[in-house]
C-alpha cells in the first residue's frame, strides 16, 4: 500500500505486482494457492473497487485482476466464486454513481470474464446481469460504460442463456435492436455482438428476424466507421448464414404453398436431403436476394460498399465447399441482380464502382481464397458457358449479355487463368473460341478486356499462342481488305480495332514465350502496319482514323520485341512518326474545320504517340542523342498541336454526356494526346532536352494540374454547387472527374518503406485486402478501368505473378498525373531563378481569386500542387542532391513553400495532412539547420494557440516527418522539444491528435536511434499511462471521440512505440532490469489483448526480444500461440505469425522440430495451399527444411508425398487412353492404385493447388542436393548403413520408389512448370542413386529394378501435349540415365535410348525438329532442342572415358555427332560474335529474322551447354576420332588428311571459331565458381587437342596471336588454382611440342621470343609458386593437384631438354633441377610435394648429356647431392612432421640422383660417404625414419652394381643394419612387429641378398658369417602357425643357399652351435612343410565355377 500512495509510480508497481502474481499464481503448487486464495482474493477485489490508495482500475490493470481470478478458480477452489460475484455486482449495479465510471467498468469486465467460464455453475446470476446490462444501456451517458455493459451481457450469455425466461429473451432483442441504431458506434459493435449470441442455435431463426436485422444493420451503416461496419456485416452474414441449415419442417406447411415454389425450393436442395421433414429456411438463391434488394435501394456509396462486405462475411461464414458447390448460382445473382439493376449502371462512375466491387467479391474472396483447383477450372467453364458464349445472341428468343457483364466475366476468366497456370484441356476449349468472337464485341471495354483476358490465355497456355497470332492475323488482314468495300458490314471498323487489340495484347508477350512462336510472324504484323499507314491518306476521315490506330497499336506492341528487332527499323519507323507528328502551321490556327477532322488530327497524333512512348521504354540502347533530339522535336510540335486546338472552341455535336457508341468526346482526345506528350518527354529523360523546351513544359504541365481555368462543363457544374453550398468534400464526388484531381497515391511516409509493404497501412486497423479494396473504393473519386488506355495491354509485365490488369485513370485525370510525374523531373533539374519563378507561380494559382467561386476546383488544385512537390522532392533527394540544395534548399525558394505547405497541413484532409507532412521533412532535407528551426518554431506555436485537433494533428505529424528524414545527427537540437511536445500531445484524449502523436513518436524513436537512450524510461511511463486511461481506449472518451476512434486505435501504436524502444535497447536491455521487466510485462499483456492489430505489433516485439533476450521468452508457449494465430481467418495476424516463426526456425530448426513437429510443417503446407500468396511459409518450410532434411530426409519425404498425393481423379493423368497406356505405363500404374488402397484415408482428401505441389516438388529437390551434398554414405547405399547398424527405414534410399512416384505423378500433370519440376526430380533419382548398391543382390544396383517406372515417368514429355522446355528436361534425363551406368547392356536400355536416338536422328536433318508428335515448332524451340539433344549425347561422351560401356552406345552415330557438335560450336561463335550477316555455309538453315531476334533468344540455352560440347569434342580429338578431325578440317571422312607437313597450308576452316570461343572463355572470370572451373578445364582439354598443326596451321605463331596466347597463359598461371593449372601445364607442353622448333635454330642460346622461352617462363613460374614465397602468392589448391602440376612442369622441362641441343640443354635442366632443389629446402608447409614428383625429375636429370657439357652436369649433380645432405643436416635435432617429411624427402632425392647418373659422371667420394653416415644415422631413428632408411639402403645395394664408388662404399651400411635388426628381436617375442617394420625387416633381407652378390667370391663367407646369426635372430622355429617374418627369413636363407652354395656351407661350418640349430630346425621345417602342403592339395575337389 505504502507503494501505492506515490503519485507517479503507483499504477506501475500495481501493474508489476499484478504482473507478477500472475505467473506465480500459473506456476504455484495447488496446496500453496489454497492456502493463500482467500487473502489474494480480497486483494484482487480491492483493485478492482478500489478505495483510497488504489488507483482506479484502467484497461490493464482489470485484465489482468479478472485473469489473477479466473486463474484461482481454475487451480484453487471455487467455493468462494459465488460470494465474490455478489461483492463485483454490487458496484455494477450502482447505475447513480456517476464518477465512479471506471470502477463500474471494471466490475462489469471481471463478472463477464468469470461468468463465461463458471456461469454454467452459476445461472441464478443470468437475469441479475441482463437486467443491470439494460438498465445500463438505457440510463447511462458515457458510451464506453454502456460499451462494456454489454459485453458483460454478451460473455454471460454465452456459458448461461438456457437460464433465459422467453419474455426476457424478447426484451434483450428489443433492446439490442436498439442498440444496433445507437448514437454511439461502440454501443453498435456491443449490440451486435449480443445479438449474434442470442440467435445462436441457428435453427431458433424465423425469417422475420432476419429480415428486421438486415434492414437496422443497413441504416446503421451510413454513419459507421470500418470496424462497425464489419461487426454489422458479422452479424448479417450470421443471420443469413443461419437461413441454411437445414430444420425441421411440418409436411402440413409445403401443401400450402402453390405448386411452383414448391418446384423451387426442391431444385436447390440436393435429393438426399430433401427427406420431407428438413428443409433450409431459404433457398441459397433468395437468401441473396435479402442483400441484393437491400443494395440496389440504397443510395450513398458508403452504404453500398457496407451491404458489400455482408457478402463477404456472409461467404466467409458459408465457407469454400458451399461457395464451390453455388459458384455459378452465386456469378449469376451478381450479374443478374446487381449489375444489371438499370440504376447501376447510370453513370460510367457506376458502372466502374459496381465493377470494382463485384471484382473484388468474386476474385480477393472467392476465386483466391475459396476456390479448389477443381472449382477454378469449373469455373471458369461456368463464365464461359454461361456468359462468354453467349454473345452474339444467335437463337431467336436469346438475350445477349450486357457489355458490363462481359467485362466482369472477362476480367474473373483472366483472374483464374493466371491462377491456374497452364490451362487443362477443359478450359482451353471453353475459352479459345468465345474469346476470338469477343474481340469482335461493340463495346470498347469488352473488346480491350476480351484482348486482356485472351493475352492471360495465351501466356499461362503457351501451346496455343502460335495459332491464336496466325487467326488473329489472319481476321485483321481480312477486315483491312473489306473497310473500304461498300458491302462491309457496319461493325467493321471495330472488329478491325478488336482484332488489333487483340494480336497487339499477342506480340507483346512473345519476348516472355520465345519458344512458342516463329518470328516471322512479326516482320509480317509490321509490314501490315506501314503499308496501313501508307494508304490512309487516300481514305476519308472515318476509315482512315481505323487503320491509323490500328496501325499504330500493332507497332507499338512490336516495340516490346526490343532493340535487336528494332534497330534495323529504326530509320524507317522514324520517317513514320516524322509523317504523324508535323509542325503546326499557320493553317492549323484557321477555323473550319469540322469536329470530326479535328478528332481524326489529335487521334492520328496520339496512337503515334503511344508507339514512341513504348519505344523509349522498352529500347533504351537505341535511344542516341541523335534519336533523343529528333524525337523531342517531334514531341515539341505534338505539343504545339494540343495548344493550337485550345485556342478553338469548338462545340461537342451532341452534349456533355456523350454515348459510348460515339467514341471519345474531342476533349478527352485532346487530354489524352497530351497525356502521351508528356509520357514520352518522361520516358525521354530531362538530360536531352534544351532549356528552352524544359521552361515551356514546366509552364505547359502547371496549367494543366494547377490552372484555376479549367473546360467549361465542370465550371457549370461548380458554380451550381457553390451557390447550393452542396460541396462536401472532393472525395465525395463520383463524376469520375473531380475537379481534375491527381488520382497518383502518394503511400504514406515514405520513410518507413519496409512496413508499408507489409500491411496496408501500420497502426492503422489493419484490415483485410478485401476489405481494404472495398473501404479504398470510398476515397476514390476516380475509377480506372484498363479500357481507358488501350497500350495497358502491351505494356503490363505478365512475369510477374499477380499481373493485375493496371487500372489506367480515365484521360481527364490520367493527363493530370502524367503532368505531375513530368513536373517532378523537371523541377529539380532546374536552376534557381527558374525554380523560384514555378513555385510562386504554383502558389499564386492556389491562391488565384478565381477559385473562390469554385470550392472543388480549389480543393484539386491545392492537393495537386502538394502531390506534385512531394515528388520533385523525392526525385531530387535521389537524383540531384547536391545541385538542390542551392534551389529547391534556398531561403526564398523554402520560405515559400513552408508557408504554403503548412497552410495545406493544418488543412484536416488526411491526404493533404500525409503529403505535406512528408514534403515539410524531406525539404528540411534539403535545406539546412535555418529552415529546420523556423519550421520547428512555426509548428510549436501553431500547436500551442489552436486547439483544433485536426491542426494539432497535422503538425504532430509533421514533427515526426521532419525529425525522420532531416536524421538523427543533423536534428539532435530538435530532439527534445520534438519528444516532449509529442508526448504531451500523446495524452491528449482526442482521437485524431493522440492517434497521429503516437505514429510520429513512433517515427522519432526509429531515426533516433540510440540517441532517444535518454527518454527510454519516461518513455515507457507515458506508454503505461496511455494504457491505463480510459480516454485512449477505442471505445473510451466522449460520443463524438468514440465514434472517431474505431478507425484510429491508440493502443497498435502504443505497442510499435514498445518495438521502438526494444529495438533501441538491443543487447543492453539486460543492464537495467526494472526497464526490462517493464517492457516484457507489457508486452505480455499486449499479446493477451484480443484486437488483431495490437497483436501483430505485440508478434514484432516478442521478435525483437528473442533476439536480444531469448532467456526471458518462453519460447514453447509462443509457438503454440503463433500456431493458433495460424489459423487465424485474419491475414495480417497469420503474416506475422510466420515472420515470427520464420525467425526462429533459423535460429534452430532442431529446436522447432521437438516443439512443433510434423504437424506444424503440414498446417504451414496447409497454409500455402489455402493462400499461396503468402510468402512468407515458403521461406519458413525452406529454412527448416535446410537445417533438418539431413538428419530425417524420410520424414520430409512423407510430408511433400501427403501435398503431392492429394491429388483427385481429372487432374492425375490427362490423356491416358493414347500416350501412357503401354506396358510401363501399366506397371507403374499398377503400383500406383495398390497403394491407394493404402491411402485411402488420404486420397479423399481435397487437391493441393499447384504452386503448393510445385513447392513440394522443389523441397524434394531440395531434400536430393542436400543429402547428396553432405556426403552421408549412409543414406544412398544400405548394406554400408547396416554394416554401421543405422536404421534403413529413415534414410533416403529407402525412399526411392515414393520419388520416383511422386515424379510420376508430376510428370502427368497439366501444369508445365509441374511437370518441369517432375523430371529435376527424377533426374536427381538417378544422380544421387545410380551408384547405389540393391540391398538384396549383392552385385546389382538398386536403380535396376525401376528402369521401367523411370521409363514410364518420362513417357509422357514425348507426349503431343508437352511443350519445348519439357521436351528439353526430358532428353537431358534420358542421358543423365543412360550415362550413370545402371544399366550397361545397350540392348537393355529399351525406351530411354530409343528417345535419345530417334532425336539424334532429326536433328541429322535439316530443316525444323518435328521431334515425334510435335508437328509445329518454331524454330526458336527448334533451335534449343537441337542444343539440348547434343549436348545430352555430349554429356554421354563425356561419361563414355569413365565408363567403358558408353562407347558401344555411341559408336554407331559418331558421324551425325561430330558435324553436328562443330556446328553447334560455330553458331554459338556466330551469335557470340554478334555479326552482321551469317554465311551460307552453315549447316542449319537459319533465317534471316532468326538471325537478330534468335540471337538473344538462343543464346543462354548455347551459353549453358557449349562447354559440355568442347568437352566431348575434345575428348572424341584424344581418341583422334577421324569424323570430329574430319568435321573441324571441313571435309569428307576418309580422305586423306596430310599429317603434321600440311601445318603449311594454314589453319583449318573452323579452328578461328573454336579458338576465340575457348579464348574468350578462359579470359572472362564468373560469378558462379565451381561452374567456371568445369568449364575452364574442358575448353583446356579441347585446346590441347586443337593445337595439333593439322587443325591450327601455323595460325598460332602469328605475332599477335602468339602474343595475346601467351599473355593469357602467364594471366592464368597467376590466377588459376592448380585443378586449371595441371590442364595448361598439358596444353603449353604440347604447344611446345608441336611447334618448339620454330623460332629456336641456333644452338647457342634460345632466343627470347621463341615458343620456348615462353613456354619455360610459365613451367618455371608454377615450380616457383608451388610452395609458399615470402612476399608472393602461392598457387592455390589440393597437395595432390599441387604435386600433379609439379610433375607436369618438370615433365615440360624434360620435353623441352631432350628436344634441344647441349649448351641449351644443359641451362634448361638446370633451371628445372634448381627450381626443384627450391622445394626441397621448402619448410613452409606439412603437405609433401617432393615424394610424388620424383619420377619427374629422375626423367629430367636422366636426359642423357652430351660429351661437351659433362663438365657442367657434374657440377650440376654435385650441387644438387650437397644441398640434399645439408637441408638434412640442418633438420638435425629439430622434431615435428615438417622437419620429418623434410628429412625424407632430401634423402630420396640424394639416393636418386645417385643412381640415376651415368657412369662418365664422377662423384666425389666424400659426398657419398656422408650420405650413408646420415642413412645409417637415421637407421636408429623412430619407425618411419627408419622405414626410408631402410627403403634407401636397400636402393644404393642394388644400384651398387653399375658404379665403383658405390661398391665401395656400400659396406658402411652394414653396421646399422644389423643393429635394426638386432632392435626388433624383443618385438618379435611378444608379437608387437607392426606391418610396416616387417615389410622393412624384409627390405633389410633383400639388401643382405644384394650385398652378398656384390661381394667377391672369397669374401662371401666372411659375409655369410656375419649375415646369417643377424637372420637367425629373428627366426622363431616352433611358433605355430609360423610367423610372416619367420616365413620370409627362410625363404631369403633358401635363396642365399642357393645363389652360392660354397659360402653358406661354409659360413654356416663357423656358427655357434645355438644359432646353426635355430637355423637348421627352421629350414628343415620349412621344406617338409611343402611337400607335406603339396599332397594335401592333390586330394579331390569339388570346384565352383563363378559365372
Amino acid at each position: 500500500q505504502n507503494q501505492l500512495t506515490l503519485a507517479d509510480s503507483g499504477e506501475l508497481y500495481l501493474f508489476q505486482w499484478l504482473s507478477n502474481l500472475e505467473r506465480s499464481l500459473r506456476n504455484a503448487s495447488t496446496e500453496t494457492l489454497k492456502e493463500t486464495q482467500a487473502s489474494v482474493e480480497a486483494t484482487l477485489l480491492k483493485v478492482l473497487i478500489p478505495s483510497e490508495p488504489y488507483p482506479s482500475p484502467g484497461r490493464p490493470l482489470r485484465n489482468l485482476a479478472a485473469r489473477c481470478l479466473l486463474v484461482l478458480y481454475h487451480r484453487g477452489e471455487s467455493r468462494s466464486l459465488f460470494d465474490t460475484l455478489r461483492v463485483l455486482l454490487k458496484p455494477a449495479s450502482d447505475i447513480k454513481a456517476m464518477d465512479k465510471d471506471s470502477n463500474r467498468i471494471a466490475a462489469f469486465w471481471t463478472i463477464g470474464e468469470l461468468m463465461e467460464a463458471f456461469g454454467s455453475q452459476f445461472m441464478s446470476f443470468m437475469a441479475e446481469t441482463a437486467t443491470i446490462a439494460i438498465k445500463t444501456l438505457k440510463s447511462s451517458a458515457s458510451p464506453h460504460v454502456r460499451y462494456h455493459a454489454l459485453t458483460m451481457l454478451r460473455k454471460t450469455l454465452v456459458s448461461a442463456k438456457k437460464a433465459l425466461s422467453d419474455s426476457f429473451a424478447k426484451d434483450i432483442i428489443k433492446q439490442m435492436k436498439n442498440g444496433l441504431t445507437d448514437k454511439a458506434l461502440p454501443v453498435q459493435r456491443a449490440a451486435a455482438a449480443v445479438l449474434a449470441i442470442v440467435y445462436t442455435p441457428e435453427d431458433s431463426i424465423t425469417l422475420a428476424d432476419v429480415e428486421s436485422i438486415i434492414n437496422i444493420c443497413v441504416k446503421s451503416l451510413e454513419n459507421g466507421d470500418q470496424v462497425t461496419t464489419q461487426s454489422l456485416a458479422q452479424l448479417v452474414g450470421h443471420m443469413l448464414a443461419a437461413t441454411q441449415i437445414e430444420r425441421a419442417v411440418a409436411v402440413a406447411e409445403q401443401s400450402q404453398k402453390g405448386k411452383k415454389e414448391q418446384e423451387d425450393s426442391d431444385i436447390s436442395t440436393p435429393a438426399h436431403i430433401a427427406a420431407e421433414n428438413a428443409k433450409a429456411l431459404l433457398t441459397p438463391g433468395d437468401m441473396l436476394l435479402q442483400i441484393s434488394t437491400q443494395f440496389n435501394k440504397a443510395h450513398s456509396r458508403k452504404t453500398r460498399a457496407g451491404i458489400f462486405m455482408f457478402y463477404v462475411t456472409l461467404l466467409a461464414k458459408l465457407g469454400p465447399t458451399f461457395v464451390e458447390a453455388n459458384y455459378s448460382l452465386l456469378v449469376g445473382h451478381l450479374m443478374t441482380e446487381i449489375v444489371s439493376y438499370p440504376k447501376n449502371g447510370a453513370t460510367r462512375y457506376d458502372k466502374l464502382f459496381i465493377r470494382k466491387l463485384v471484382g473484388a467479391l468474386l476474385r480477393e474472396l472467392i476465386a483466391v481464397r475459396m476456390l479448389t483447383e477443381q472449382g477454378q477450372i469449373a469455373a471458369i467453364q461456368d463464365l464461359s458457358s454461361s456468359y462468354l458464349k453467349r454473345w452474339p445472341a444467335l437463337m431467336p428468343g436469346q438475350v445477349a449479355p450486357s457489355s458490363s457483364i462481359l467485362t466482369i466475366a472477362l476480367e474473373e476468366v483472366a483472374g483464374l487463368l493466371q491462377q491456374l497456370g497452364n490451362a487443362p484441356p477443359p478450359v482451353q476449349d471453353a475459352v479459345s473460341v468465345p474469346l476470338m468472337t469477343l474481340l469482335t464485341h461493340p463495346s470498347h471495354s469488352v473488346r480491350v478486356n476480351a484482348s486482356w483476358t485472351l493475352r492471360c490465355f495465351c501466356y499461362s497456355t503457351p501451346l496455343r499462342l502460335p495459332k491464336a497470332m496466325l487467326a488473329i492475323a489472319e481476321s485483321l488482314q481480312h477486315d483491312i481488305e473489306s473497310l473500304q468495300s461498300p458491302a462491309a458490314p457496319l461493325d467493321i471498323d471495330r472488329r478491325t480495332l478488336g482484332h488489333s487489340y487483340g494480336l497487339a495484347a499477342l506480340v507483346a508477350i512473345v519476348p516472355h514465350r520465345p519458344l512458342y512462336v516463329s518470328f516471322d510472324v512479326s516482320a509480317s504484323v509490321l509490314d501490315t502496319a506501314t503499308q496501313l499507314l501508307k494508304r490512309a491518306s487516300d481514305h476519308d476521315v472515318h476509315v482512315a482514323g481505323v487503320e491509323v490506330e490500328v496501325a499504330w497499336t500493332l507497332i507499338a506492341s512490336l516495340m516490346l520485341l526490343g532493340p535487336n528487332f528494332v534497330r534495323s527499323h529504326l530509320p524507317q519507323l522514324l520517317v513514320l512518326w516524322r509523317n504523324a507528328l508535323p509542325k503546326p502551321t499557320a493553317k492549323d490556327n484557321v477555323s473550319g474545320r469540322s469536329t470530326a477532322e479535328w478528332k481524326f488530327l489529335l487521334h492520328v497524333r496520339e496512337s503515334a504517340l503511344g508507339a514512341i512512348l513504348c519505344f523509349l521504354l522498352h529500347n533504351s540502347q537505341l535511344t542516341t542523342l541523335d534519336v533523343a533530339r529528333r524525337i523531342s522535336s517531334l514531341l515539341g510540335n505534338a505539343l504545339s498541336f494540343s495548344n493550337v486546338f485550345l485556342s478553338q472552341t469548338i462545340e461537342e455535336v451532341s452534349g456533355p454526356s456523350v454515348t459510348e457508341n460515339t467514341g471519345p468526346s474531342i476533349r478527352t482526345r485532346e487530354a489524352s494526346l497530351r497525356h502521351r506528350v508528356y509520357q514520352c518527354f518522361s520516358a525521354l529523360g530531362i538530360s536531352t532536352l534544351t532549356d528552352s523546351v524544359q521552361s515551356s513544359l514546366l509552364q505547359s504541365v502547371l496549367t494543366v494540374f494547377a490552372g484555376p481555368d479549367i473546360d467549361n462543363i465542370s465550371a457549370m457544374q461548380a458554380s451550381i454547387a457553390s451557390t447550393s453550398g452542396s460541396f462536401t468534400s472532393i472525395w465525395q464526388m463520383t463524376d469520375g472527374y473531380a475537379y481534375g484531381l491527381t488520382t497518383l497515391e502518394i503511400s504514406e511516409d515514405g520513410v518507413n518503406q519496409s512496413t508499408a509493404s507489409e500491411s496496408p497501412r501500420r497502426g492503422h486497423s489493419n484490415s483485410d485486402s478485401i476489405e481494404h479494396s472495398i473501404s479504398a473504393l470510398l476515397r476514390k473519386p476516380i475509377l480506372g478501368a484498363c479500357e481507358h488506355d488501350t497500350l495497358s495491354l502491351s505494356m503490363i509485365n505478365p512475369s510477374e505473378e499477380e499481373s493485375r490488369s493496371f487500372n489506367a485513370p480515365p484521360p481527364v485525370s490520367s493527363v493530370c498525373d502524367s503532368a505531375i510525374e513530368l513536373f517532378s523531373q523537371l523541377l529539380p533539374a532546374q536552376d534557381l531563378s527558374t525554380t523560384l519563378r514555378t513555385i510562386s507561380h504554383l502558389i499564386e494559382s492556389n491562391r488565384s481569386p478565381k477559385l473562390d467561386k469554385n470550392a472543388g476546383r480549389r480543393a484539386a488544385v491545392m492537393l495537386n500542387s502538394v502531390v506534385a512537390i512531394v515528388r520533385a522532392l523525392r526525385v531530387s533527394m535521389i537524383s540531384y542532391h547536391r545541385q538542390s540544395k542551392d534551389t529547391l534548399g534556398h531561403s526564398q525558394v523554402t520560405s515559400a513553400l513552408g508557408a504554403f505547405l503548412k497552410d495545406a497541413l493544418v488543412d484536416g484532409d488526411p491526404a493533404l495532412r500525409s503529403t505535406s507532412s512528408e514534403a515539410i521533412g524531406r525539404l528540411a532535407n534539403i535545406s539546412g539547420s535555418s529552415f529546420l528551426t523556423s519550421q520547428t518554431k512555426v509548428l510549436v506555436d501553431h500547436i500551442v494557440s489552436n486547439r483544433d485537433p485536426q491542426g494539432r494533428a497535422g503538425c504532430a505529424l509533421a514533427f515526426g516527418s521532419l525529425y525522420s528524414h532531416v536524421g538523427g545527427l543533423a536534428a539532435a537540437p530538435i530532439l527534445k522539444t520534438t519528444v516532449n511536445l509529442l508526448m504531451s500531445l500523446s495524452n491528449d484524449s482526442h482521437p485524431l491528435v493522440h492517434f497521429w502523436s503516437l505514429r510520429a513518436l513512433g517515427h522519432v524513436i526509429n531515426a533516433a536511434s540510440l540517441a532517444f537512450a535518454p527518454f527510454v524510461s519516461s518513455t515507457l511511463g507515458m506508454l503505461l499511462k496511455i494504457y491505463i486511461s480510459d480516454t485512449h481506449e477505442t471505445e473510451g472518451g466522449t460520443l463524438n471521440n468514440t465514434n472517431i476512434g474505431g478507425d484510429l486505435q491508440a493502443y497498435p501504436l502504443v505497442c510499435y512505440i514498445l518495438d521502438a524502444i526494444i529495438a533501441i535497447l538491443g543487447p543492453d536491455i539486460h543492464d537495467s532490469p526494472r526497464t526490462r521487466t517493464i517492457v516484457l510485462d507489457l508486452v505480455h499483456e499486449f499479446s493477451m489483448e484480443d484486437d488483431e492489430p495490437i497483436l501483430v505489433e505485440a508478434i514484432r516485439c516478442i521478435q525483437h526480444l528473442l533476439m536480444f533476450a531469448p532467456e526471458h521468452v518462453d519460447v514453447p508457449e509462443i509457438v503454440n500461440r503463433f500456431r493458433r494465430h495460424l489459423s487465424s481467418p485474419r491475414r495480417c495476424l497469420k503474416l506475422a505469425a510466420i515472420d515470427a516463426l520464420y525467425q526462429l526456425v533459423q535460429k534452430d530448426a532442431l529446436a522447432m522440430s521437438r516443439l512443433g513437429g510434423d504437424r506444424l510443417v503440414e498446417d504451414l503446407f496447409g497454409m500455402l495451399d489455402g493462400d499461396p500468396s503468402i510468402d512468407g511459409v515458403r521461406n519458413v518450410i525452406s529454412s527448416w527444411l535446410l537445417q533438418t532434411a539431413i538428419h530425417n530426409p524420410s520424414a520430409w519425404i512423407d510430408l511433400c508425398q501427403r501435398i503431392m498425393l492429394r491429388i483427385n481423379a481429372p487432374q492425375k493423368v490427362v490423356d491416358t487412353a493414347n500416350s501412357l497406356m503401354d506396358d510401363e505405363g501399366q506397371s507403374l500404374s499398377a503400383s500406383v492404385s495398390n497403394d491407394d488402397t493404402r491411402q485411402g484415408h488420404i486420397a479423399m482428401v481435397t487437391t493441393s493447388r499447384w504452386r503448393t505441389q510445385l513447392f513440394a516438388l522443389r523441397c524434394l529437390h531440395e531434400i536430393c542436393t542436400l543429402v547428396a551434398r553432405s556426403g552421408r554414405r549412409e543414406h544412398i547405399d544400405i548394406p554400408f548403413a547396416r554394416s554401421h547398424g543405422i536404421p534403413v527405414n529413415g534414410l533416403l534410399v529407402s525412399r526411392v520408389p515414393d520419388l520416383i512416384k511422386m515424379a510420376f505423378t508430376a510428370s502427368a500433370a497439366y501444369v508445365t512448370e509441374i511437370r518441369l519440376e517432375g523430371l529435376v526430380v527424377l533426374r536427381d533419382v538417378i544422380q544421387v542413386f545410380c551408384q547405389a548398391p540393391d540391398p538384396d543382390y549383392p552385385d546389382a544396383l538398386l536403380l535396376e529394378q525401376h528402369q521401367a517406372p523411370i521409363t514410364a515417368a518420362l513417357t509422357p514429355a514425348f507426349s503431343p501435349d508437352s511443350t519445348p522446355e519439357i521436351l528439353s528436361s526430358a532428353i537431358d534425363a534420358c542421358a543423365v540415365f543412360v550415362g550413370c551406368g545402371v544399366v550397361k547392356d545397350v540392348n537393355r536400355m529399351g525406351r530411354i535410348l530409343k528417345q535419345l536416338t530417334t532425336a539424334l536422328g532429326e536433328v541429322d536433318e535439316s530443316g525444323n525438329l518435328t521431334m515425334g508428335n510435335f508437328v509445329d515448332l518454331s524454330p526458336n524451340a527448334s533451335g534449343m532442342l537441337r542444343v539440348s539433344i547434343l549436348s545430352a549425347w555430349a554429356r554421354l561422351e563425356i561419361a563414355s572415358s569413365g565408363q567403358t560401356y558408353l562407347l558401344d552406345v555411341i559408336k554407331p552415330y559418331r558421324s551425325i555427332l561430330a558435324p553436328q557438335w562443330i556446328a553447334s560450336l560455330r553458331d554459338y561463335a556466330v551469335i557470340r560474335a554478334d555479326s552482321e550477316f551469317i554465311h551460307d555455309a552453315s549447316a542449319v538453315a537459319l533465317d534471316p529474322s532468326y538471325a537478330s531476334l534468335g540471337k538473344v533468344v538462343l543464346l543462354p540455352y548455347y551459353a549453358s551447354s557449349w562447354a559440355t560440347i568442347l568437352q566431348a569434342v575434345a575428348n572424341a580429338m584424344n581418341h583422334s576420332d577421324q569424323y570430329i578431325s574430319a568435321a573441324i578440317l571441313g571435309k569428307e571422312v576418309g580422305s586423306p588428311v596430310n599429317g603434321i607437313d600440311s601445318a603449311a597450308e594454314g589453319p583449318a576452316p573452323l579452328f578461328f571459331p573454336l579458338f576465340g570461343l575457348i579464348y574468350e572463355a578462359l579470359a572472362t572470370s564468373s560469378s558462379d565458381i565451381s561452374l567456371r572451373v568445369d568449364t575452364v578445364i574442358a575448353c583446356l582439354g579441347a585446346l590441347k587437342c586443337l593445337l595439333d598443326p593439322r587443325y591450327s596451321g601455323k595460325a598460332l605463331l602469328d605475332p599477335t596471336i602468339f602474343q595475346e596466347f601467351m599473355s593469357l597463359s602467364h594471366r592464368m598461371a597467376m590466377t588459376e588454382s592448380a585443378e586449371v593449372l595441371i590442364h595448361l601445364i598439358t596444353v603449353l607442353t604440347t604447344f611446345a611440342k608441336h611447334f618448339g622448333q620454330y623460332g629456336s635454330q641456333s644452338n647457342a642460346a634460345i632466343p627470347p621470343d621463341s615458343v620456348f622461352t615462353h613456354c619455360l617462363k610459365i613451367f618455371a613460374y608454377t615450380l616457383r609458386h608451388s610452395r609458399h614465397n615470402s612476399g608472393t602468392s602461392s598457387i592455390q589448391g589440393d597437395p595432390s593437384d599441387i604435386a600433379k602440376m609439379i610433375s607436369g612442369s618438370l615433365g615440360a622441362f624434360h620435353l623441352i631438354a631432350s628436344t634441344t641441343e647441349s649448351v641449351v640443354r644443359e641451362d634448361v635442366r638446370g633451371i628445372g633441377c634448381m627450381l626443384y632443389g627450391e622445394l626441397l629446402k621448402d619448410e613452409t608447409s606439412e603437405a609433401d610435394l617432393v615424394t610424388p614428383t620424383l619420377p619427374a625429375f629422375r626423367s629430367l636429370l636422366a636426359v642423357p648429356c652430351h660429351p661437351d657439357t659433362r663438365e657442367r652436369y657434374g657440377k650440376l649433380i654435385h650441387g644438387l647431392l650437397s644441398s640434399c645432405l645439408l637441408n638434412v643436416d640442418e633438420m638435425r635435432g629439430r622434431e615435428g612432421l615438417i622437419s620429418s617429411r623434410k628429412v625424407k624427402t632430401n634423402l630420396l632425392a640424394a639416393v636418386l640422383i645417385l643412381t640415376v647418373i651415368p657412369s662418365p659422371v664422377v662423384v666425389s667420394r666424400d659426398v657419398v660417404e656422408h650420405l650413408f653416415f646420415l642413412i645409417s644415422q637415421k637407421l636408429e631413428e623412430g619407425d618411419q625414419m627408419a622405414i626410408v632408411a631402410v627403403h634407401c639402403a636397400k636402393t644404393l645395394a642394388i644400384a651398387a652394381s653399375g658404379s665403383e664408388l658405390l661398391r665401395a662404399c656400400v659396406r658402411l651400411l652394414l653396421p646399422a643394419l644389423i643393429q635394426y635388426v638386432a632392435k626388433m628381436v624383443p618385438r618379435v617375442d611378444d608379437g608387437t612387429v607392426s606391418e610396416q617394420q616387417a615389410i622393412s625387416i624384409d627390405e633389410v633381407w633383400k639388401t643382405f641378398t644384394t650385398l652378398v652378390s656384390l661381394a667377391k667370391e672369397e669374401q662371401r663367407s666372411r659375409l655369410l658369417s656375419v649375415l646369417l646369426p643377424t637372420i637367425a635372430l629373428l627366426l622363431r622355429p616352433h611358433q605355430m602357425p609360423p610367423s610372416t617374418i619367420h616365413s620370409n627369413g627362410i625363404a631369403h636363407l633358401l635363396s642365399l643357399a642357393a645363389s652360392s652354395p660354397g659360402s653358406f656351407k661354409e659360413a654356416t661350418t663357423q656358427l655357434d652351435p645355438s644359432v646353426r640349430e635355430v637355423l637348421e630346425m627352421s629350414i628343415r621345417k620349412a621344406v617338409e612343410g611343402t611337400a607335406g602342403a603339396v599332397q594335401q592339395s592333390m586330394k579331390p575337389q569339388i570346384s565352383l565355377r563363378s559365372f
